[in-house]
């Protein structure tokens, strides 16, 4: 017997250990006939992510591929790698026989035999373009609804289109979908996908859901698209005793008293069916602050080191802070004062995790920990759904989370440090009772925990959506505003990014889809990254390749190292003078690219020596390589090019098309030098100060452009290069 089979017999009790194993043929029965939608509730650890689409894949009604889509690309891996050894094949790429692959931002891994694909959302969006009607498909499984992102209302709104509309297209062939969800809203869900299917078997109605919704307009310009008593349902909030009979019939939905909805009230679905899978969810104790810490990073540090000392090992630790620099910045400190354990104490193994970390570094926390050694696992949010961390048993939550919220008023998306909500902290909790018993150290008070709101804001609800409107209208969806969501966005939000759209001239002047967009669209790139990609591969310009690389650089995080003490940042600078570029953060990333790329001998020792972040430039590498793949396969270079030649330093010449070209997406982020030294921006009047990590700081040049706002004690600009005023008129001007 082959490894793969040996594997795949191993884990086959493990697997048959998993609540949801019961439920295999519910499930298949569940999806059978004119069965297209399952909307199943699967508590933490059910299992529902691995096994579901293998119990569909032998189904008559499965000719194509399932697709699975999870909100993070690490967590779309690492789950194809574990079905892959459970069904004893080889993963992705690596063999043409491969049943499991995946597909993620510039990273797709799949064979022509692959059956089961977990993909990112942003990327099944993405082969809409191609192919909007998912023929190569025979289900769709949305994983992880609750978290509600913008890419998951999109997908949402297609999949309701392509199951109550869109059948002709596909020659016949059904489409199941499945939505999936450790809290998932059964209400708001069964309602949504029951209207699309209400509207087409009564299309009189239509007019009278229109006006329904019209009606919901409120004060505050935005849709809610429901009616008022299903309004506080919408937002992704757990159910509340909403336990779902199972129903392998899918004839009636049944869902607890108190959820006012069309199920509730007796309505009926031929096409909806639900299924509640208990969970396997092992008992956690809270322990809350007795009051209100002022420094979370500091107090995660004491709480990590008493975890540590008092309680015996197995059992790792999973921290959840905000973003890169405070996962750094604890790693940093957690190794430092692990130097100074006893010896009888066990050792100290750090292992961040964060979305640009590189894959192969993403991946070490699933490995196991060597003898007398605890794992401390240091994360951002991307471990708060979908991944399980094995032999984690205490969770220590920071309570905050790094979110991008536009402001309408300025027309800007701020990177602001908030409070996570009730059903965040409950998932956080929930990672320390995955295998066994455990405890999470909350690092908050639980009056402070009473005062988070119920469920996190959808998305939709507070981001930019130039992105998602391109991506509809890229689609053939012209009416965005008719377009089904689950939650309606702000009228003014949507103003705002057809204006931005309109400014990028991804769209003409009757609001269609312009050449520019369709070009734009792509890429999976936000909306200004891509006209900036366009507008140097031009002629005119004839920059790409520096482009490709100042936008990895703006792929990740941030490349330089967070440095606290006044003495590093002195050295730091010292160092990283040679990279510094007066022209700004722009072409400081380029040159810093350049060299790192140059190094042929020891490029961590480079890092290292310039305080540059090897595991983000590892990164910025790799998305540079599939960057420049994926133009060569759309022909966006005019010419070819010498792929080993390191570019050297640029032009002045080139410089200023580097500059042009990044003012052609970032217009909207520009401000000018005002007679009292502070900066204004040039849409919107609001001052901005350059943030201090920018190599301009201090400086004052008559214009800036800047590729991130971000509000602390006031209101930054990062990522900031000087421009010439006049430049800045010539595109505000055209």
């Amino acid at each position: 017997m082959g490894q793969l089979s040996k594997r795949r017999e191993a884990l086959l009790p493990l697997r048959q250990a998993l609540p949801i194993w019961f439920h295999a043929d519910e499930i298949r029965k569940g999806l059978r006939g004119n069965k297209d939608v399952m909307l199943l509730v699967g508590e933490t650890g059910s299992g529902k992510s691995t096994q579901v689409p293998q119990f569909l894949l032998h189904e008559a009604w499965c000719k194509g591929q399932i697709a699975i889509t999870q909100p993070r690309r690490m967590a779309a891996i690492s789950l194809a790698r574990r079905v892959a050894e459970e069904m004893g094949t080889p993963l992705g790429s690596w063999s043409p026989a491969s049943k499991v692959g995946y597909s993620v931002r510039f990273d797709t891994s799949i064979s022509s035999s692959t059956r089961i694909k977990f993909l990112t959302e942003g990327m099944l969006l993405q082969e809409m373009l191609h192919d909007p009607s998912l023929r190569q498909y025979s289900a769709v499984i949305v994983d992880e609804v609750h978290e509600r992102s913008v890419n998951v209302d999109l997908v949402l709104g297609f999949l309701r289109n392509l199951v109550t509309r869109d059948k002709k297209k596909r020659k016949g062939a059904p489409l199941k979908v499945v939505i999936m969800s450790a809290t998932a809203d059964i209400a708001a869900l069964f309602n949504f996908f029951n209207e699309g299917f209400e509207q087409v078997s009564t299309p009189q109605k239509e007019p009278e859901a229109q006006n329904k919704q019209e009606s919901s307009y409120d004060s505050e310009s935005s849709w809610s698209g429901i009616s008022d008593d299903e309004s506080s349902k919408a937002t992704g909030e757990p159910v509340a005793n909403g336990r779902a009979n199972s129903s392998s019939t899918g004839k009636n939905v049944s869902v607890s008293a108190n959820e006012p909805s069309k199920a509730e009230n007796g309505h009926q679905s031929q096409n909806i069916t639900t299924c509640h899978i208990e969970g396997r969810q092992y008992p956690v104790k809270i322990h809350y602050l007795s009051e209100p810490t002022q420094d979370f990073v500091e107090t995660a540090l004491k709480s990590i080191f008493q975890v540590h000392h008092k309680e015996p090992l197995p059992g790792d630790i999973l921290v959840f802070l905000t973003g890169q620099d405070t996962v750094e910045s604890l790693e940093k400190l957690v190794n430092e004062y692990a130097q100074g354990l006893d010896p009888s104490v066990p050792k100290i193994l750090t292992l961040p995790l964060f979305a640009a970390l590189p894959q192969t570094a993403q991946q070490k926390i699933f490995q196991p920990a060597p003898p007398r050694t605890r794992k401390v696992i240091i994360a951002t949010n991307i471990a708060e759904t979908s991944v399980t961390v094995p032999g984690v048993r205490f969770v220590v939550d920071s309570g905050k989370v790094k979110i991008k919220q536009f402001r309408n008023r300025l027309g800007l998306d701020s990177l602001l440090v908030k409070d996570i909500s009730r059903s965040a902290a409950i998932q956080r909790a929930g990672r320390a009772g995955r295998e066994a018993p455990g405890t999470c150290h909350r690092l908050y008070t639980e009056e402070t925990y009473r005062e988070f709101q119920p469920a996190t804001t959808p998305e939709i609800l507070r981001c930019d959506l130039s992105s998602a409107l391109l991506t509809m209208k890229a689609r053939g969806i012209d009416d965005v505003i008719g377009f089904p969501l689950l939650n309606r966005p702000p009228r003014e939000s949507l103003e705002k990014a057809l204006l931005q759209l309109f400014q990028l001239g991804a769209l003409d002047d009757a609001g269609k889809i312009s050449d520019f967009g369709s070009k734009i669209a792509k890429y999976p790139l936000i909306p200004s990254l891509g006209r900036i990609l366009i507008e140097a591969a031009g002629p005119e310009r004839d920059c790409l390749l520096e482009i490709i690389d100042i936008i990895a650089c703006l792929s990740v995080e941030t490349i330089f190292l967070n440095l606290v003490s006044d003495e590093k940042k002195e050295e730091a600078e010292e160092a990283r003078r040679e990279l510094f570029r007066r022209e700004g953060d722009h072409l400081t990333f380029l040159a810093t690219v350049q060299q790192y790329a140059a190094e042929q001998t020891d490029r961590k020792a480079w890092a290292e020596k310039h305080f540059v972040s090897h595991r983000a430039m590892q990164n910025v590498m790799d998305i540079r390589k599939q960057l420049r793949n994926l133009c060569m396969i759309t022909s966006l270079f005019t010419h070819t090019f010498d792929w080993t030649q390191v570019l050297s330093n640029p032009s002045e010449q080139t410089k200023s098309s580097i500059l042009q070209s990044l003012l052609r997406g970032f217009a909207a982020n520009t401000a000018r030098l005002m007679p009292d030294g502070s900066y204004r921006t040039i849409l919107g009047n609001q001052t901005v100060a350059i943030h201090p990590s920018s190599v301009l700081f201090g400086r004052k040049v008559e214009a800036i452009l800047f590729s991130e706002f971000v509000f602390t004690n006031k209101s930054y600009a990062r990522g900031v290069s000087a421009v010439r005023l006049d430049w800045v008129g010539e595109v505000l001007g055209a």
